[in-house]
């Protein structure tokens, strides 16, 4: 039987309100820095100050700065002893304050000479200028980023407590290309993802692909529209419930969403454009929820050309960052090299019906 959409298209609203409904944030789990890296942070420890003590932020000669008035290469101040050599990190000697550039300090034989003089606080790293004691390593509710793993690995802290969702992605035969770029995405914003084949595209294969409930969320990749081999929606019904089908949203027009038991699921269309709007509009409020997000941050400009935009259906637009402005590079429907350029994406509600040029529009970041 061929899968039909219903007469009238379900707003993007109550498609997500009834994915979201009931769906709680997921227990954190502890994982090494690695594999915590994209993920939520859900609680992190408080670190210790680093560096622990005063310390050399370059190789030199450790010197008190008020011993040092005066000296120049036109009047060099002799020293009574050699003053201790620092390598960069190394703890400063007690009494000292500065580090001098190693042809500051003159050694002829038994004769020492300071040839320039220094201040409180040269060449030195003080004592938790890099981490304050009691930092948290990142907020909770925001992404593991490269930078917290750094901070993280100069503490010691080996794991992360994080929440990381398992996506089950099940590519239904025709969708491979797009199948690829969900699941990159998904990596890329801290989800397990775990990608399976359905052996056809007939709804008992790809039912029997979505027989697995070790996951958090499922998403279907292709197989979503009316076509003679369409049959994704029809599997989800044979597992689960299809909450809606067929959404006020372009585009994306023929995702839908459904339950398979706890499990919220997604039926995103094979076309690249259409599941990455689908994408944006209804997997990652499901992920956010899921992972206990802050609000993603969104970068307010102003339109460097108008949108217009029809009333009684969702638009996404994908945007460029152009001077300071956000420059539309496609609305309703995406260009593959829209995609590749874009800076990010904005979603224009079902009852609006654009914006003027020059008007501040809020944008959600692409690439965060």
């Amino acid at each position: 039987m061929t899968q039909r959409l219903p007469p009238s298209l379900t707003p993007l609203d109550a498609a997500l309100a009834a994915l979201l409904n009931g769906l709680e944030p997921l227990a954190p789990v502890e994982l090494p820095l690695l594999d915590a890296a994209g993920c939520i942070a859900a609680g992190t420890p408080l670190l210790a100050a680093h560096p622990p003590h005063d310390s050399a932020a370059t190789d030199g000669w450790a010197l008190r700065a008020n011993d040092l008035v005066g000296a120049s290469s036109y009047s060099p101040l002799p020293l009574t002893r050699m003053p201790a050599w620092v390598e960069a990190g190394d703890a400063m000697p007690a009494g000292c304050d500065c580090v001098l550039d190693a042809d500051a300090v003159e050694v002829s034989g038994p004769l020492v000479q300071v040839l320039a003089e220094g201040v409180p606080g040269q060449g030195i790293r003080r004592a938790g200028s890099d981490i304050g004691e009691r930092t948290a390593v990142v907020a909770e509710g925001r992404p593991v980023t490269p930078a917290t793993l750094l901070l993280a690995r100069v503490a010691g802290v080996g794991k992360l407590s994080v929440r990381r969702p398992r996506l089950r992605l099940i590519n239904v035969p025709g969708a491979t290309t797009t199948a690829h770029l969900i699941a990159e995405i998904a990596r890329a914003a801290g989800l397990h993802v775990e990608m399976h084949e359905a052996g056809t595209r007939a709804a008992a294969s790809i039912a029997e692909a979505l027989a697995d409930d070790a996951c958090d969320l499922v998403v279907t990749m292709g197989g979503s529209g009316v076509g003679r081999h369409d049959a994704a929606v029809t599997a989800l019904a044979e597992r689960g419930e299809v909450l809606a089908h067929g959404l006020a949203l372009q585009p994306g027009r023929t995702a839908a969403v459904a339950r398979l038991g706890r499990v919220p699921a997604v039926a995103l269309p094979g076309s690249s454009d259409q599941a990455l709007s689908a994408w944006f509009a209804l997997v990652l409020p499901l992920v956010d929820r899921l992972s206990a997000r802050q609000p993603r941050r969104q970068i307010t400009l102003p339109l460097s050309r108008k949108i217009a935009s029809g009333v009684g259906i969702a638009e996404m637009v994908l945007l460029a960052e152009e001077h300071r402005t956000w420059r539309p590079l496609a609305v309703g429907e995406w260009p593959l090299q829209a995609i590749a350029r874009a800076d990010a994406w904005l979603l224009i509600p079902g009852n609006h019906e654009g914006f003027a040029a020059g008007e501040p529009v809020d944008a959600y970041l692409i690439r965060e």
